[in-house]
Order: structure tokens, then sequence, then C-alpha cells
């Protein structure tokens, strides 16, 4: 298949398997009644119903897909255009907005995971400049860094797509996290306190043919750390989730019009255990280059996330410690530019000491090659 730098090889267990098992069940559900509702009446049928399918799908799967959920597909495919053609540019011409560790929005072609070189190239912009982040390292408490979005000249039509797309994802995004909120039993607006000054973000990815599909990734093997994430994807295809019950990587079909959502490791948090943030990756193809759009869902920077109050008690004791968001976010940005001498920070380091000993023998008992 041709020759591949050997930065982007994965570990032999890594590696994706050449057959391709389809999902069969991850769970599609119908937003009419959401939507079209404003404000909802949580009791109505149609509402608990909604309610039941979300719960059953982010306690099973920790995935979902959603149709009828409001967006309109010329937004959806305006900015798709938009983004094949500044991924179409010369290498030059993209660099000129690269990400680094003065700003780490914009271009970037040499992400890794795991410490894997992924096989992509990506476009980051916040959905509510400027970005507003602790300084890493600073040894101050009260030191932060706002970001401004880079916006390159070329496409001019790029700028204005992903600007009208954030608006119609942003309403998406309210009510899958009014939904989720309902779902552990909890007031619609439960979450809203904690997006007021929100740092959710935007990627374009693109995954270009690769000579050799069988030894790379596009992204490797990873959950995402905040709070809940909502993919389109082109017709291509690429994305697997590891399925709960079994370990396997399952294939995500792609569906025109349908957005995939999953629950990220702030509503695992949150939720204290009850939904889980599950690992998932990204496979390529040697004959068809590949775009999704990932909308990345994440509180303020001075929000302490842990397990809510109403949902511990005697018998289930919070699981986690809390952790600021902001400089939980600063530390992941900032590894993608220095290698660390410790591991990438995960909310596994913030468990509770008693869960952390049951997580470790769990481990151990189920750590099998898939």
């Amino acid at each position: 298949m041709g020759e591949l730098d050997p930065t982007f090889i994965q570990e032999l267990e890594h590696r994706p398997k050449p057959a391709v098992i389809e999902a069969q069940g991850i769970p599609q559900i119908d937003l009419s009644a959401f939507v079209t509702s404003s404000p909802a009446n949580p009791n109505a049928p149609e509402i608990r119903d909604l309610v039941d399918q979300i719960r059953d799908a982010s306690r099973d799967w920790g995935f979902f897909q959603v149709i009828n959920h409001g967006v309109p597909i010329e937004s959806r495919e305006r900015v798709f255009s938009a983004s094949k053609r500044f991924f179409d540019l010369s290498v030059e011409e993209k660099r000129k907005v690269k990400r680094d560790e003065v700003n780490p929005l914009g271009y970037y072609d040499t992400e890794h995971t795991k410490n894997v070189r992924d096989w992509k190239e990506v476009f980051d912009f916040t959905v509510d400049p400027p970005l507003v982040i602790p300084a890493y390292e600073s040894g101050d408490e009260e030191t932060f860094l706002e970001y401004c979005n880079q916006w390159p000249q070329h496409p001019p039509e790029l700028r204005e797509a992903c600007e009208e797309y954030v608006k119609d994802l942003k309403k998406l995004s309210n009510k899958l996290l009014e939904l989720i909120s309902l779902s552990l039993n909890l007031p619609a607006n439960r979450f809203e306190p904690f997006f007021k000054d929100q740092t959710t973000f935007v990627r374009l990815n693109h995954y270009s043919p690769c000579p050799a599909p069988d030894l790379a990734l596009g992204v490797g093997r990873h959950k995402d750390a905040g709070a809940l994430t909502i993919l389109a994807q082109d017709d291509v295809g690429g994305l697997e989730v590891k399925r709960k019950t079994d370990g396997a990587w399952i294939f995500v079909k792609p569906t025109p019009n349908v957005f995939i959502i999953n629950v990220g490791d702030i509503i695992q948090v949150w939720s204290n255990d009850a939904y889980e943030s599950v690992d998932h990756r990204v496979r390529v193809n040697s004959t068809k280059e590949r775009f999704s759009i990932p909308f990345f869902v994440n509180p303020a920077h001075y929000t302490v996330v842990e397990p809510l109050a109403e949902l511990t008690n005697e018998q289930n004791p919070p699981k986690y410690k809390g952790y600021n968001w902001g400089k939980f976010f600063a530390t992941r940005k900032y590894s993608n530019f220095k290698k660390l001498e410790v591991e990438n920070i995960q909310i596994y380091h913030f468990k509770q000491p008693e869960e952390r000993k049951i997580d470790d023998v769990v481990s151990r008992v189920t750590n099998v090659v898939i």
C-alpha cells in the first residue's frame, strides 16, 4: 500500500481490523416533539418517552443519533462545502492560520492521540470568542488568557458559514443538555448556569486517503473530555464506537442529516457514573477523503466539575473529587504542543481513592486485547 511514516503506526493491539462490524443498536432518536415545543412540558407523554430514550441510550451506549433536530440541512451543507475548500488549499496557505502555544485555535496537522500521530488535519474555532482559560504553568491562580479565532482569508465564505452553523448548533446543544438533565430526574435547566461563559469549540476535520489504513487511524482511541459532542459526518464515514457489552469496535454507518451525540467525561462525573463516556476512534481508507465536524460542548472555565449533590447520597457517595474545568482544559490543550512527563490528565485522576482501587482491579481482570 506504500510507505507510512512510523509516527502514524498504531501498536498492534490498537490497529483497525479488516472486518468492519456495523452498528446494530446505537439508538436513533427523533427530537421533533422537543424541538417544536418551547418550553416543552416534561410531563407530556411524548416528552417522557423521549427522555426515557435519552436515558437508555446514555446509560447503555454513551452514544446516540438524533433526527428531526431542527438544524437546517442548508446550514450543514454550507459549512461542509467551505471546509472542503479550505482543506483543498496548499499547506503553506493553511499554515498562515496555524495554531500553536500562543493560540490553540486555528489550523493543525500534527496532532497526536495516546502519543501516536493522527492521520488528519484540523481547523478549530471557539463559538463565543474570545476563549478564556487559565494560563498554563503561570503559578498565578488569577492569570487567564484570551484566545481569538484565526479566520483564513480563503475561502472567504468560511467564517460566515461557520458562524451561522454555530447559531444552529448552540440551540441544539441547549436542547440536548435539557433532555439529559431531565433523564437524570433533574430540572431541565439544571446545567444552564455552567454554560453562561462556555468554552465550547468546533473542529473541522479532514482525513485524506491513507496508504496503509490497516496501520493508522484518523483519530486514535479516546474519550471526550467535555460535556457533550455533537458530530456531523459526511457519507464516507469512519467513526467507530467501543461497545460497552463486549469491547468490540462498532462502525457507525453515516445517515443523511443525522447528528451523532456522545456523552463526555463531564456528564459522567456530574451523573456520578450513571452515564459513561466511552472510547471511540476514526478509521481511514486508501481511496476516499473524509470530512467531519464535531461540536464540543464545554462549560465555563471557572466551573468546578464534581458529582451533582442531587445525585449522591450515603448509599451512592461521590465517586470523584471536584476539579477546575479551565485548568483541566488548559492542560489538555498544552499537551498538544509539548510532550508532558506525566500521563495526559484524565477524569480517572480525580476518582475517590476507593473508586480508583476498584477500577484498578476491574482493569486487571478485563484487560484483554481486541
